[in-house]
């Protein structure tokens, strides 16, 4: 069942709200910025998401392919959702990071299900061998 969870970087400049089943699955990829940013991630279309405060402080971070805005706060440097437009995925939606749900129970992410992609390798339907560091 969805639920309106309410996010936030850290310093609280960007704050939004995202309708999200997290029983529906979440992600984590194993590409060298996903890796680095210990990124865990929860897929939402445009509709179910909503910027509240900081477009201002929001600053663009793109590279390789362009295809993925990795959007954050230049205030406290906290990425707290990007955006980018996939046809697979039915065309441009939002990835959010539920590390940045204020509202979500610690029993909520637990059992939210994962699914590892091999990011690194840019097979996105198949896990990656190792997955205990993600």
């Amino acid at each position: 069942m969805k639920k309106t969870y309410c996010g936030s970087c850290h310093c609280g400049a960007v704050r939004f709200e995202a309708d999200i089943d997290l029983s529906e699955g979440t992600f984590k990829c194993n590409c060298l910025s996903c890796t680095k940013a210990r990124s865990w991630l929860a897929v939402v279309k445009p509709e179910a998401f909503r910027l509240l405060a900081g477009e201002s402080s929001l600053s663009d971070y793109q590279y390789g392919k362009k295809s993925l805005h990795h959007l954050f706060c230049k205030q406290c440097g906290i990425s707290s959702f990007e955006w980018g437009i996939d046809k697979n995925l039915g065309g441009k939606f939002y990835a959010v990071k539920v590390t940045c749900l204020d509202n979500a129970t610690a029993d909520e992410l637990i059992r939210a299900p994962v699914t590892y992609l091999n990011g690194r390798d840019d097979n996105y339907k198949g896990a990656p061998a190792e997955i205990r560091h993600l």
